[in-house]
């Protein structure tokens, strides 16, 4: 099927179609003709997929970081002094899945949460794109977590009610009585118990009698799981349970996470420190946005002319392909979708000029194979063959400079890898196919 340059261009137009598709933008449309009025916006598509249960619904526009579109980054020291040394890192996670829940009610668009350790230092970067209400997004990151367990105050409680703090009532047992809480994987017994994924957790020596009585209370009924007045979890007592629990009927995500949020209670941070904070303006963020598009249209006009200049119609074609990378990367970013930021730009500008590397290296040996004396089919085939594994070390290579920049980095630096990782994987698509099919195409007799 490859060795048919026919099919393998209708799948390159059928790929394109999508792309364009995708990279719609939004476009205002406003008219009036005789009677007629049109007023309306055309834009791309939306996601709405539902695939084995899991609603997957996202827009299609192109998802700005903080630099882009302004905002406020902070950044926070947790204090870990009174944690064990080897539950820190514990704590840091969980810590940040608190402010992570925080940030999302605030309702605020592409939030951006990691951690970072430097030094004796265990910071939390907190990045808010379009935020106006810097004040409130400051008191809400820096509390501690609150966990807690409740119950129904009402006895019989209808299938399908929703957990909340005015229908339930304390247990006198919170975040403070576990120990610790992980994730697990419980085979199948043979006294009925069903196997899957778990979240085992232990409680403190002298909490174990309080969870006890509490539990024999409520065998048969849910024993609500509170994170900051929120309800995160209302599984159903078992039995009575003493030091140590478990809570099934979980998914391995949904076990995770639940681990997650009972260790924000079960080892909170002292405190959280705000140590630094930068405010963005949107008018900045737009500059940057305006002189980004000026760079990367002039970087790609002016490595489109060098290629028809040096190489006549092998590179008019390898600049078709380029035009079809860019589309490509861009339609990528949108599906992903990849948060993008001036690092992020700077990755995508660069793939541009490794993705015309690869032409470049491919065309010059088409050239050493006619002055061979072979004729240009010939020379097109031996060219993309010899000039394959340049391409693919020198790839391979930057991709996984790419991943180490995006394990060991946080915030631009990882928006970096990314882009660059993403225009690398595409590039060599567009230099390796697209280019040759085109070759092909024009050379073929």
């Amino acid at each position: 099927m490859l060795k048919n340059p026919r099919i393998v261009l209708l799948a390159i137009i059928v790929l394109t179609i999508l792309a364009l598709v995708v990279d719609w933008p939004r476009v205002p449309v406003k008219f009036a003709l005789g009677p007629f009025k049109v007023d309306t916006v055309l834009a791309g598509p939306q996601l709405n997929l539902k695939l084995f249960g899991v609603s997957l619904r996202r827009d299609m526009d192109v998802k700005l970081g903080l630099d882009l579109k302004g905002g406020t980054s902070l950044t926070l020291r947790a204090d870990v002094s009174d944690i064990d040394e080897a539950d820190r890192g514990k704590a840091l996670d969980a810590a940040k899945e608190v402010i992570s829940r925080r940030v999302n009610f605030l309702g605020v668009t592409e939030p951006i949460v990691q951690t970072s350790k430097v030094g004796g230092d265990y910071r939390i970067i907190v990045e808010l794109p379009g935020v106006s209400n810097v004040e409130e997004a400051k008191r809400l990151v820096g509390q501690t977590a609150k966990l807690e367990f409740r119950e129904f105050t009402d006895s019989e409680v209808p299938p399908g009610t929703i957990p909340m703090l005015e229908n339930t009532k304390p247990t006198g047992i919170s975040g403070k009585d576990l120990k610790s809480a992980n994730p697990d994987f419980q085979q199948t017994s043979g006294t009925g118990e069903k196997g899957g994924p778990v979240v085992r957790f232990t409680l403190r020596g002298d909490s174990a009698n309080k969870f006890r009585e509490a539990t024999k209370r409520l065998i048969g009924k849910p024993l609500v799981i509170f994170l900051d007045d929120v309800a995160i979890s209302a599984p159903t007592v078992q039995s009575e349970i003493g030091e140590e629990g478990v809570i099934t009927g979980l998914t391995a995500e949904e076990s995770k996470r639940l681990a997650i949020q009972l260790s924000a209670g079960a080892l909170p941070v002292k405190k959280i420190d705000i140590i630094s904070e930068k405010t963005i303006g949107p008018t900045l963020g737009k500059t940057s946005i305006d002189r980004s598009i000026v760079a990367g249209a002039v970087g790609i006009f002016i490595i489109a002319l060098f290629m028809l200049a040096y190489y006549g119609l092998p590179g008019l074609l390898a600049d078709a392909a380029l035009l079809l990378y860019t589309l490509y990367v861009l339609a990528l970013f949108k599906i992903i979708p990849i948060t993008l930021t001036l690092a992020g730009i700077a990755g995508f500008i660069l793939s541009i000029g490794m993705a015309v590397d690869a032409n470049i290296l491919i065309f010059e040996r088409m050239r050493e194979e006619l002055r061979a004396g072979r004729n240009r089919a010939q020379s097109i085939e031996i060219g993309f063959t010899r000039a394959w594994s340049s391409i693919r070390d020198s790839n391979v290579s930057s991709l996984i400079t790419c991943t180490i920049l995006f394990w060991f980095g946080t915030g631009p630096v990882r928006g970096f890898a990314l882009a660059l990782a993403i225009g690398i994987l595409v590039s060599m698509l567009t230099a390796i196919t697209v280019t040759r099919t085109f070759l092909r195409l024009v050379y073929r007799t």
